[in-house]
Formats: structure tokens, C-alpha cells, sequence
């Protein structure tokens, strides 16, 4: 994927900075890959103020916004699992300035008829075709009267990847913690890649980061923080890891013990001189639902959102304001791969077996996921964070109807005897 560092570290910060002020506690998802890409045109094509605010939330000045916008949805649309789209609709007799049209990423050029059904349903029918239906509908408001939308603009994001080497599926139930007691889908791999696993230290205290490595050039990174630890500060930190602007520690240099959040390494008995590493995580599905002028401030849509008058003379010659920028979104992570999709949009009004003989005394590490954490979808060499987000809801473990009591206790004391050392 060929795009500017620049660029790379630019949609980063933005992606910190909703981390940052992401609050409260329930599982979400969010992408700034997708946000970036529309703010990029409204930043070229604004004035004044708002473009000030535009481009400072971009990281980049305004006049390259739009070309390092082109840049990025074409790279991202050419890295392999990865679909990236780009779409305009506009009422027919709104003026727009063919200079600014030029600028933009190519992509779907519609109209907007001002009937909400009938717009609603064509904006949708995009939506859902650019995500394989993961995201069902145009997440965009589309008001009547004076304040309906007259330009919209979306972006939709499609990520399916595989894991390189494949989860085996069981349940477990956690010990301690918010789900303790509950029986969760879990997720289990061994592998002699210890250094899969780091920790960094950040102003939020310690976090665990797994890396889980996908069959294109994306892989997903799981990060742990300590026991309260809340998603700002988790997946800051993890941010910073994964793009390397913060140091992260690999197991084979940590010291014996609980080295790290749901973390443990010692030297064991076994059978090979190999090290190993034991990971264990629940399944998940989280959604997102955000309203970006919510919290206009992050993503610089402050003043561009105040409809008292106009903001982009280098979009139309009418004076428009932004009356709408929200994104949906979806991920799930499973014990062959990794899906996620969004879809972004900005809508412009008027502003107005046998035990083995033990030879070896061998290095080994166990990461368990047993408690709320973050995750981060980071493409390969570029370490652009395409995806992050924060589980609280993991999957439940689903029983056979025909299982019986003997057969449930029986599994489960297998799959303890898989997690334990041979003496």
C-alpha cells in the first residue's frame, strides 16, 4: 500500500483522539480510515474558521487535504481484503464547483431528489451493496424543510481477512472479573512465537498487546489493560505500540511472573527445548453507532456544523453547513479470521493424548483476554490503524441441544487438561 507517511501517522492521531475521548464502558467499534476521507474535501473546500478547525483535526494543511484523500481510499482500496468506496449525492440544483469535484476520490455520483423515503432507500441500497450487507443502512440524517440535506458524502470500508494459523473453539469460564462465571466462546492457539505478545507501558499504567497476524497484509492486535482500566487510555497506549511511537517490551525479554495484565511467563518441564505461547481470548461481535458532531470538537466540525451561515465557498457558490456526519460500523473476530465494515457519511444542508517423558526446562508465556479490552486492526507495513475498539460483550458459548450433563464435564475437563502442564 503506496501513501504517504504523513498520512498514515495523520488518520493515526485522529484515531488516538477518539480513543481518547471515547467514555464510558460498552463495547464499541469506530474507524478514522473512514472519517479522514470526507473531512480531507470539506477541509479543501471550506473557508475561514472552519477550515482552520478542519485542518488541524486532519493533521495536514487544508490544500493537500483533497489529493492526500484520493491517495489513501486508493490505497486502501488495493490492499488485499480490503474494499474501500467513496460516493456524493447532491440535490440537482445545487451548484458545485468543478474545481473542487475534481479533487475528489473517484467513486459513485448521485442525486438527492429531497423525498427522505426515496433517498433514504438509494443511499442504503449503496451502503449495504460496498459492506456485503454488514451495514444495512446509510448511516445519515435526511431532514425535511429548509433543513434538508442538499450534499452527502460517504465513504464505506470492507475488511475480511483469515488468521494464519486458526484458533481451535471451545468455552471457559473466567474466574474473576465483570464475566466471571459466564461461559464464553473462547478462543485458543499455541505457538513458539512468544514474541507475538509485548507490553507497553503508558500514562494509563501497563497494557498487553497480541498480535494475531492475518493472510494479507492486515493483522489484528488484542490490547489488555489492568484490571479498570477504561478504552481511552487502553487503546491509547496500544496505538501508540503498534505504530511504534511508544516502546513495547517482547516476552522473551520479561521477567518470570505476571509479567504483564492476564499475562504470566515461567520456566516449565516439557518435552521440547521450544519456548511457547499460550493465547486464550473470547469471540466477539461488537457494533458502533457514532454521532460525530457529538463530540464535533475531535474531528473539527465545530464551526463547519454552525448553520447561522455558510462554511464552503469552494464547494458551492450556496452557503452550506454541515447538518449530519455520523458512522456505523462492525466487527467480529472469530476463530478463523476477522470481518469489519463501515460505513461514514456527511450530509451538507443550507446554512444558513499419552503424557510425553519431560527432557526440558523451557521458556513459556499465557495470555488470557478474561476481561473487557481493546482491539486494533493495523495494516502490516504502513501501520495504518484501520479499525479499533473495545469489547465488553463477548460471544456466549452455545450448548448442543443434545449434549448431556456427562458430555459438558467431560469436555470441560479436557479442555483443562490441554491448558495444563505434564508433570
Amino acid at each position: 500500500m503506496n501513501m504517504r507517511n504523513s498520512t498514515v501517522r495523520a488518520v493515526n492521531r485522529l484515531t488516538a483522539r477518539w480513543a481518547e475521548a471515547h467514555r464510558g464502558d460498552t463495547g464499541t467499534v469506530f474507524t478514522a480510515a473512514g472519517v479522514w476521507p470526507l473531512l480531507a474535501p470539506l477541509a479543501d473546500g471550506a473557508a475561514g474558521p472552519a477550515r482552520a478547525e478542519l485542518a488541524e483535526a486532519l493533521g495536514i494543511p487544508a490544500e493537500r487535504a483533497a489529493g492526500a484523500a484520493r491517495e489513501l481510499l486508493a490505497a486502501l482500496d488495493g490492499v488485499r481484503g480490503l474494499r474501500a468506496a467513496a460516493g456524493l449525492w447532491s440535490r440537482a440544483d445545487l451548484p458545485l464547483e468543478a474545481s473542487w469535484l475534481e479533487r475528489l476520490a473517484p467513486g459513485t455520483r448521485g442525486s438527492l431528489t429531497g423525498d427522505p423515503d426515496a433517498d433514504g432507500k438509494a443511499l442504503d441500497a449503496w451502503a449495504a451493496a460496498r459492506t456485503d450487507g454488514h451495514i444495512e443502512r446509510m448511516p445519515v440524517a435526511l431532514p425535511e424543510g429548509p433543513d434538508a440535506a442538499q450534499l452527502v458524502l460517504a465513504s464505506a470500508l470492507m475488511l475480511r481477512l483469515k488468521w494464519i494459523q486458526p484458533f481451535w473453539e471451545g468455552y471457559g469460564r473466567p474466574s474473576a472479573g465483570p464475566w466471571a462465571g459466564r461461559t464464553l466462546r473462547m478462543l485458543r492457539r499455541d505457538t513458539a512465537l512468544m514474541d507475538r505478545v509485548g507490553v507497553a507501558d503508558g500514562p494509563a499504567g501497563a497494557v498487553t498487546l497480541l498480535e494475531v497476524v492475518g493472510d494479507g497484509g492486515v493483522d489484528v492486535h488484542l490490547v489488555l489493560g489492568e484490571p479498570g482500566a477504561g478504552p481511552g487510555g487502553v487503546l491509547t497506549t496500544g496505538i501508540e505500540a503498534v505504530t511504534r511511537a511508544r516502546p513495547t517490551t517482547p516476552v522473551s525479554r520479561l521477567p518470570e511472573g505476571n509479567s504483564g495484565p492476564g499475562l504470566a511467563v515461567a520456566t516449565v518441564l516439557a518435552l521440547s527445548p521450544e519456548p511457547r505461547l499460550r493465547i486464550e481470548t473470547p469471540a466477539f461481535e461488537v457494533r458502533g453507532e457514532h454521532d460525530l458532531l457529538e463530540q464535533a470538537r475531535v474531528f473539527g466540525l465545530e464551526q463547519a456544523s454552525d448553520n447561522s451561515r455558510g462554511h464552503f465557498p469552494g464547494v458551492s457558490a450556496e452557503p452550506l453547513a454541515v447538518g449530519s456526519a455520523r458512522q456505523s460500523a462492525l466487527a467480529r473476530f472469530h476463530a478463523e479470521g476477522f470481518e469489519a465494515a463501515a460505513v461514514t457519511a456527511v450530509a451538507m444542508s443550507v446554512g444558513c493424548g499419552v503424557p510425553p517423558r519431560i527432557r526440558y526446562r523451557t521458556r513459556r508465556a499465557e495470555v488470557s483476554f478474561d476481561r473487557p479490552f481493546g482491539f486494533l486492526a493495523v495494516h502490516r507495513t504502513s501501520r495504518l490503524v484501520l479499525a479499533a475498539g473495545w469489547v465488553t460483550g463477548p460471544l456466549p458459548y452455545e450448548e448442543r441441544e443434545e449434549k448431556t450433563e456427562e458430555e459438558k464435564r467431560r469436555e470441560e475437563e479436557e479442555a483443562d487438561a490441554a491448558w495444563e502442564e505434564e508433570e
